[in-house]
């Protein structure tokens, strides 16, 4: 019998079964993760044959996982395609600005740092105490914008997930009085560029669990991460415990996102009420004007009905 097959076989049976089941799961997230960066890439043709991506490397998890991710489905992609790894030193007290070069060699990626002392510019404008993130990411976005011009960038990738997007809705709905998300794929403002969300479909707690696996040097932020009241924080706490109540709300609400009807909500930009008509032909899907509500107490936790 071959020694080195019976050397191996001893080393896999000699594996704690702790750390079996963790290489397992390590694996299947892995696979998770390349599977649904994937769909959103082929969803909304996010990547084409010849662009030069740039990926804004921020420092803190989710950039870091979507770098890491892209330059798996670089390996395996059926066409060509460059990524430049962009990362803005916004010249925060104590920011460690040798890490991301430090680790960006490493990896072997082409990268830029862009220093620009926007943090004076923030904290000189905006009131102690008050939310700092609109006028950072004003200028964060100018300063990327030109970045790209610079080297000839075709997509900016960002590094936004599916609970950013499912925050951004509710924040819109809450506080701004709109039905409007996170796009995974738009224009800029400025007409000029495109801008992308790989991660669009990956769940935090994914990036959260990959970003341990792989101990990406996190590097905290001291403007927006030091802000304990902000509204999208609170929004995030909001979903995370709807979650725990009702496992599986974040997966139904991500869906909903996808399966817009018009014709049940009040636009009137988006469909035309004012004329619509009786055609005499019964729709295909059946009676749409009533949902069918099938919940119940029971299955609502906490609910109490009130006799009037």
């Amino acid at each position: 019998m071959n020694a080195t097959w019976i050397e191996e076989e001893n080393a896999v049976v000699a594996k704690d079964p702790a750390a079996l089941k963790i290489e397992r799961e390590t694996h299947k997230l892995e696979k998770r993760l390349c599977r649904q960066v994937g769909q959103a890439i082929m969803d909304f043709n996010m990547i084409e044959d010849g662009d030069r991506v740039m990926v804004c490397v921020s420092g803190g998890k989710d950039s870091y996982g979507m770098l890491d991710i892209l330059l798996k489905m670089q390996q395996r992609a059926p066409i060509q395609f460059e990524l430049i790894a962009v990362n803005l030193d916004q010249k925060q007290p104590g920011f460690p600005d040798h890490i991301l070069p430090a680790y960006l060699k490493q990896l072997g990626v082409p990268f830029h740092i862009e220093t620009q002392d926007t943090y004076s510019i923030v904290k000189k404008v905006i009131p102690e105490g008050k939310t700092m993130c609109s006028l950072c990411s004003r200028l964060r976005r100018g300063i990327l914008y030109r970045v790209a011009d610079e080297l000839k960038i075709t997509k900016i990738a960002l590094g936004h997930h599916r609970d950013d997007m499912l925050q951004t809705f509710f924040l819109n709905m809450f506080f701004g009085g709109k039905l409007k998300g996170m796009p995974p794929k738009l224009v800029s403002d400025d007409g000029g560029h495109i801008v992308i969300r790989p991660l669009a479909n990956v769940a935090e707690k994914d990036l959260t669990r990959w970003a341990a696996h792989r101990e990406f040097p996190i590097i905290p932020c001291t403007l927006c991460g030091s802000q304990e009241n902000l509204q999208r924080k609170q929004i995030g706490n909001m979903l995370r415990d709807w979650e725990k109540l009702y496992p599986g709300r974040i997966e139904s609400m991500f869906t909903a996102l996808q399966n817009v009807v018009p014709s049940h909500l009040m636009d009137t930009k988006q469909y035309d009420f004012k004329n619509i008509k009786t055609t005499g032909v019964p729709d295909a899907e059946g009676d749409k004007a009533f949902d069918a509500e099938e919940f119940s107490p029971a299955s609502l936790p906490g609910l109490q009905l009130v006799s009037l």
